[in-house]
């Protein structure tokens, strides 16, 4: 599953997102990002939902960047702000990306998201697999890194909260170097902390 092309300020209570200065995967072990959008129903709370589902696919506790709001990119007129987060994970034993990229798929679906009828519209819910390691993979189903992920503010942002030196695989800009030379996005500000929020169900529409 490609990321979607496309995806509000008051800051909640809770602690602020780690930050590492270096590559994730520097310390020898697994690392994936995932970046996370919503503009439909209860964005905040469907991210946070999200968020904890994939803690329980995690080897490691989540780190979570927090909620930003960002400007719909490549969306229909019309369309509502998104909110937007980045997790890192690090996988579990015997998960490859084919194995986490239907994990993310079937949350989308459990969260609510249908069949899309018109191109980048509105969803409850996206999660997109956006870089694993230093993995370079392009397959019909799935490519790594994102090949638009070092052009979106909405996910160089929430990513550098948490690693500004990373980089992605093939790349000798780190994530605040791309920053420094994208547009900027007048609607991207933190909104919330990312929870966690132990919903007990999916997010309804």
């Amino acid at each position: 599953m490609n990321p979607p092309s496309c995806q509000s300020p008051t800051t909640h209570g809770g602690s602020c997102p780690a930050t590492e200065t270096g590559d994730p995967s520097a310390a020898g072990t697994r690392r994936v990002v995932v970046a996370l959008g919503s503009n439909l129903g209860d964005p905040v709370a469907n991210l946070r939902w999200a968020m904890d589902r994939l803690e329980e696919r995690s080897a490691a506790p989540l780190r979570r960047s927090s909620l930003w709001t960002s400007t719909p990119v490549d969306c229909p007129p019309g369309s509502p702000v998104f909110v937007n987060a980045v997790a890192i994970l690090r996988p579990l034993p015997g998960e490859s990306p084919e194995s986490l990229l239907d994990h993310l798929q079937a949350l989308e679906r459990e969260a609510g998201r249908r069949p899309k009828v018109v191109h980048n519209e509105s969803r409850i819910l996206d999660l997109d697999l956006v870089a694993w390691d230093d993995r370079m993979l392009d397959t019909p189903r799935l490519v790594l890194p994102h090949p638009r992920a070092t052009v979106r503010r909405f996910v160089l942002q929430p990513l550098a909260e948490l690693t500004p030196g990373f980089r992605f695989p093939g790349a000798t800009a780190t994530v605040a170097d791309l920053l420094r030379v994208l547009p900027p996005d007048d609607q991207l500000r933190i909104l919330a902390d990312a929870g966690p929020g132990r919903f007990p169900g999916p997010p309804q529409d």
